[in-house]
């Protein structure tokens, strides 16, 4: 531990010393038209990498960029250059550029204390000046903060004492988050119902794995696929756990780096983690996968009975988990379950907030007005609308009047659900009609929509929102990564453990995070909290 503090601590060092020497705050021009004459500006753009398996494309170069990159020099006089930044490595990887005072002109994450920290450091660019002259078009795609209303969304991370805007959310269409995913042919070959209550699940779970319904040899047998960061792959699962009871300010405050660890209840749910490892219902392996890639490689061969991630994962065309395993075993069945009762008898759960990623111009932008008008022009419909659904009759057919995807070919193939990582201003498909809007998700997979239909209804059902306050947040920043992962670290040690030794990894892995940063983080929490 003493390690990675001295190195987070020459990291932040390096990264002020690297933002006060080259990242000079650029003249404002102040104008909303875009320059025209003279040479074009040049702007780079952060787009996810998130590998090539399951058919997708290069990132920075595909037909999708090249779209882009033609339409904004002709509109705009911009010239875009993408820059690929590992998805699953992304806070390393844009916490290294930023050291070295070269990221992108345009970065995103979903990474709050990340965004704060950079901030905190002097490390980004106040896009409040003439954000109603550049950014017009994006403000009235954004409109109304769903959780704030009567404030503008595009000001959602306004500073109230300074007024600056450091970074501007994208409009989530979407709020579903997490299923349960089960092998329904396994539960049909043991005369099981779908689970609809926790100890079901586990029944179910243990039948799985005493019984070998794939008849793949019980020794492969994975009732429960997960990689290392637990708190999101079995998070419907341990959110069941929580005092249903918690108040806003309690649920808010004791948050800390996106994790639920110090609510009321969450133990419990580790422990039961812990009694299903112990019984060999979790795949041993699960503190060694970084990455998706390894739970999708199992459920995809077969030997895996269920599995929690976004609400829609095992349909995407990419990765491909369902239509994979079906070319392993050809009557497989994955479908959405809503088993895991509070003990109120709900299956409380928690869906996204409206704001999706975030998007901030790095100080050291040499086009910080260019980059501004960039995102602006995204957020148009008819630029949104391309990117998210590709060219009539080469991606979609419309039937009905209602776009139906088909398998694009080639460099047509969307790396992200609706090109979530090049529309930026957006997450989601919007056709402007809401019932259109989810007939089209449907049929956006090449699945039974009712797949889609049955997932979405499931991950919303009792299903809210954690509160939000607005305001400045400055203690996370520079110790989120830390506590993401020791937070890692502990719920490893936890559930790995013996279950007579459980209770004492937990309170010393829990009082370790909290000397680490964690105590600091909620102490500000609780000090800055206003009613919502």
């Amino acid at each position: 531990m003493k390690k990675k503090t001295i190195a987070a601590a020459f990291l932040s060092g390096l990264l002020v010393f690297s933002l006060l020497i080259a990242c000079k705050k650029p003249a404002e021009t102040g104008r909303s038209e875009a320059v025209r004459k003279g040479p074009p500006q040049e702007i780079k753009v952060e787009v996810f990498d998130r590998g090539t398996d399951g058919g997708r494309s290069d990132p920075a170069k595909n037909n999708y960029t090249d779209w882009i990159q033609k339409k904004i020099l002709e509109e705009e006089n911009i010239q875009v250059t993408f820059v690929a930044v590992p998805r699953s490595n992304e806070v390393p990887s844009l916490n290294n550029m930023m050291a070295a005072g070269n990221p992108p002109d345009i970065c995103f994450t979903y990474d709050l204390g990340l965004i704060a920290n950079y901030r905190d450091l002097g490390g980004l660019y106040d896009m409040a000046p003439n954000i109603d002259k550049l950014m017009p078009d994006l403000d009235k795609f954004l409109g109304e903060d769903p959780m704030l209303p009567g404030r503008r969304f595009i000001l959602r991370s306004k500073d109230p004492a300074t007024g600056a805007v450091y970074s501007i959310p994208a409009r989530r269409m979407n709020t579903a988050r997490i299923n349960t995913f089960i092998r329904k042919d396994w539960l049909d070959k043991l005369g099981l119902p779908l689970p609809r209550t926790t100890q079901e699940f586990y029944e179910a779970m243990a039948a799985f794995k005493e019984k070998d319904p794939g008849g793949i040899g019980k020794e492969r047998v994975i009732p429960i696929v997960t990689n290392k960061n637990v708190q999101w792959h079995l998070g419907n699962l341990l959110a069941s756990f929580i005092d249903p009871n918690i108040s806003i300010k309690d649920e808010w405050v004791n948050t800390v780096a996106d994790r639920s660890y110090l609510l009321p209840g969450y133990k419990e749910g580790v422990r039961f983690l812990n009694k299903m490892y112990n019984e060999g219902l979790i795949d041993r392996d699960f503190p060694l996968y970084a990455s998706d890639d390894e739970p999708f490689a199992r459920l995809k061969s077969g030997v895996a009975g269920s599995y929690q991630h976004n609400y829609d994962m095992v349909y995407r065309d990419s990765p491909g988990v369902l239509r994979d395993l079906k070319k392993n075993v050809p009557d497989a069945e994955l479908v959405v379950i809503d088993p895991f009762d509070n003990p109120s008898g709900k299956t409380i759960k928690y869906t996204y907030d409206a704001a999706g990623l975030f998007f901030f111009i790095p100080k050291s932008s040499k086009a910080p007005d260019a980059a501004r008008r960039y995102i602006n022009w995204l957020s148009r419909f008819e630029n949104t609308s391309f990117l998210q659904l590709g060219p009539e009759g080469i991606a979609y057919d419309l039937v009905n009047g209602i776009p139906k995807v088909k398998p694009a070919p080639g460099l047509w193939i969307q790396n992200s659900p609706q090109n979530i990582d090049y529309t930026l201003s957006i997450n989601g498909l919007e056709l402007g009609d809401p019932a259109k809007n989810m007939q089209a998700l449907a049929n956006s997979y090449n699945c039974d929509p009712q797949l889609i239909f049955d997932a979405y209804e499931l991950s919303l059902k009792n299903a809210r929102p954690l509160p939000f306050i607005p305001v400045v947040l400055t203690a996370a920043g520079p110790v989120q990564q830390t506590l993401i992962d020791l937070g890692d670290m502990l719920m490893a040690e936890a559930i790995t453990c013996a279950p007579a030794d459980f209770d004492r990894a937990w309170d010393q892995g829990i009082a370790n995070w909290l000397s680490v940063g964690a105590e600091l983080v909620r102490a500000e929490r609780a000090a800055k909290y206003i009613e919502p």
